[in-house]
């Protein structure tokens, strides 16, 4: 009798809300049952086919695409291999139950995947040369940014923080003025029926690529766009006139369900009529949707700088009455804009975490009405040329009110510089309840301070008018900081030199302020964990050397990962006003692993393998666990406290890899060769 052709007969993507693939991607509380699952992270399904399986001659491969025109090349045709291990941060698939004539598939994918809604088909073939048979799935699946994924560049290592930014439906948004500041509760809805596909086909009408979507960056700034009407169709018309009789009053919203809703429904037709509150809202919507942390923020006091001056510039004429056609600069009492949360690769180490971008249509960004994502911690040092939009949002918050009078010749002169009317109490709904949060510190150093004064003239550096604050008399003072042999190491205090240098015949006087945070690999601050001020004074061309040091006891709890730390110094100098800056990155180095392999080692045969490692904590450590690898081949232990026996499966030069972890310790590993001898 004639074997059946290998062919599959059905697929079921176990898509259901409260199956495992939506609960452990946490995509249960979208609505409906189609596949919606996270980026980075396994997930499962099950092929019926027509005959048992049998790995000897039957051969299978998935086939995922997007977009109009799916390409290997750009990563929107997504080509599955069946293979025997799973490993991290690729596309695969593994058969890990097979009864009868179903299989069930885990299936990996890389947390850089292309986000958004993919097609999916299963094409099957056997050894003895007959034709291949493709089997297209009825149902699509979509593919989301995962937070929890900590490979994904939209990580968020805190879980109050994800099941605020991602999986709440509802918030807070603030308005009025900074006396009487005003709440009102927003529905941002992104569960709800339809959103999921309003946001999806946000995304197709815009301009981007699809295989542009695997960044978040990228999407952030495309979706900052598409939220306003001005120059592409996007979701909402923005109106300030006061009359919105042929649509719905910017102040009716209450929700940003309906809207996205009706910009589907109508296949594109922008929604009349929105103002920031509105276009923030559904910014928030959109992101949380598309699995990226966000929250929508109130600057009170928000300069509108329309000459990217970073200075908001009020002119009078010689009888000290308002020029009106120059005064295009405004103060907003309030503005609503959005944070979401990423690393960014594409800048310095130090600059990821919270990103402001603006839906809001007021200044265009490269020929478009979008603004971000603009680094908060970027725009809190003034480092405005750190893309994207950093000098319009500084000057929102941060920017001075400087006043002109014209002179009988038509120049202008300075007269007044008004430091703090700009970017008071920034405000967002709080973690977990309904208070409302003041992130003004996220934004700007305290208002005066002399950190906060340097950010405003680093960052008016960079704008059209260079010259509103005085050029520093001299530059002639230099810091470094210096670290002795291979740094600092993990269970002790670590030390710095801060290098200061005085190149002038002249003494010269600072005070240097210094922080340290803790900084995850992918550049995200984690938080601040020391600051302090050190005044320094300095000889006609003395050079000092003053010793920095971090005690173990205030860095023990708070490292995260790969323990990175970030020192930033910033100072002015009295005498000529020069300013004094430097960030340096150093990590605490932790001890090798020593290796030293027992015996001769011999294909097939069990050896062993010393392992020896010193505790640099002054604290026990626990739960540890050993884990060692033979080049290619992952070994297993038959037991894991030193010393390891396991069997080499290869000839030939390899190495022996380990490593130790433990909750108090990561990053510990070391290596030694071995030559397998054949048997």
């Amino acid at each position: 009798m004639e074997e059946l052709k290998f062919s599959v007969q059905s697929v079921d993507l176990l898509s259901s809300k409260t199956g495992q693939n939506r609960r452990e991607h946490h995509t249960d509380l979208y609505h409906g049952d189609e596949l919606i699952i996270r980026r980075g992270q396994t997930f499962q399904m099950e092929l019926e086919l027509n005959r048992p399986f049998s790995a000897d001659t039957d051969k299978l491969h998935l086939d995922l695409k997007t977009g109009p025109l799916p390409m290997v090349s750009k990563g929107t045709h997504v080509i599955i291999p069946l293979v025997e291990h799973l490993e991290d941060e690729r596309w695969e698939a593994k058969i890990v139950k097979q009864t009868g004539n179903n299989i069930r598939l885990s299936i990996n994918s890389p947390a850089s995947a292309v986000i958004g809604l993919y097609g999916l088909s299963v094409t099957t073939s056997s050894l003895k040369g007959e034709a291949t048979a493709t089997h297209n799935s009825s149902k699509n699946i979509v593919m989301l940014f995962n937070p929890w994924c900590e490979e994904d560049t939209v990580f968020m290592d805190d879980e109050d923080e994800r099941n605020e930014y991602v999986l709440n439906d509802t918030g807070r948004i603030y308005y009025g003025t900074e006396k009487q500041i005003g709440a009102r509760t927003w529905n941002f809805g992104q569960f709800h029926e339809g959103i999921l596909d309003a946001c999806l086909f946000i995304l197709e009408k815009s301009d981007m690529p699809p295989s542009g979507r695997g960044d978040p960056v990228n999407v952030v700034r495309v979706i900052s766009a598409m939220i306003n009407a001005q120059d592409d169709f996007g979701v909402l018309i923005g109106n300030w006139s006061g009359d919105y009789s042929d649509g719905v009053s910017p102040a009716a919203w209450s929700s940003s369900v309906e809207i996205l809703k009706k910009y589907h429904s109508t296949n594109g037709t922008p929604v009349s009529y929105g103002q920031c509150w509105v276009f923030s809202g559904v910014t928030t919507s959109v992101l949380r949707c598309l699995g990226i942390p966000a929250r929508s923020v109130t600057n009170f006091q928000s300069a509108h700088d329309t000459d990217v001056s970073l200075t908001t510039d009020v002119y009078f004429d010689a009888n000290m009455e308002p020029i009106d056609y120059l005064n295009s600069d405004s103060v907003w009492n309030f503005h609503v804009w959005n944070d979401c949360w990423m690393a960014r690769p594409d800048l310095p180490p130090g600059n990821g975490g919270w990103q402001a971008v603006d839906s809001t249509p007021q200044e265009t960004s490269q020929g478009t009405f979008r603004c971000g994502p603009a680094s908060v911690s970027a725009i809190r040092s003034g480092q405005v040329y750190l893309k994207h939009d950093t000098p319009f949002v500084f000057a929102e918050v941060n920017s001075d009110k400087i006043y002109w009078q014209k002179n009988l010749d038509g120049t202008f002169s300075q007269i007044y510089s008004e430091k703090k009317a700009v970017g008071h109490n920034i405000s967002t709904k709080a973690v977990g309840s309904d208070e409302r949060a003041d992130i003004t510190h996220l934004y700007k150093h305290q208002e005066g301070s002399e950190e906060e004064r340097i950010a405003v003239e680093t960052a008016s550096r960079y704008g059209s008018k260079p010259d509103v604050y005085s050029v520093p008399m001299a530059e002639d003072v230099s810091v470094e900081v210096k670290m002795e042999g291979e740094g600092p190491r993990m269970g002790v205090d670590a030390k710095l030199s801060i290098l200061v240098k005085n190149q002038s015949p002249h003494p010269r006087q600072t005070t240097l302020h210094s922080q340290v945070a803790v900084m995850y690999y992918t550049g995200v601050l984690k938080g601040t964990i020391k600051k302090e001020e050190i005044p320094v004074e300095l000889l006609p061309n003395e050079e000092k050397s003053i010793e920095w040091v971090l005690p173990y006891q205030q860095y023990q709890n708070q490292l995260v990962d790969q323990a990175a730390l970030m020192l930033t110094l910033s100072g002015r100098v009295s005498e000529t006003k020069q300013v004094l800056a430097n960030q340096t990155t150093f990590r605490l180095r932790t001890p090798d692993l020593i290796i030293t392999p027992l015996g001769e080692a011999v294909v097939g045969k069990e050896m062993a393998a010393k392992i020896t490692f010193t505790n640099p904590l002054p604290r026990m450590l626990k739960n540890v666990v050993f884990r060692v690898e033979e080049s290619d081949t992952a070994l297993s232990p038959t037991q894991t406290n030193p010393p390891t026996h396991f069997i080499p499966s290869q000839p030939g030069p390899r190495k022996l890899v380990a490593s130790l972890d433990c909750k108090q310790l990561t990053q510990v590993h070391g290596v030694a060769d071995v030559v397998v001898l054949e048997q």
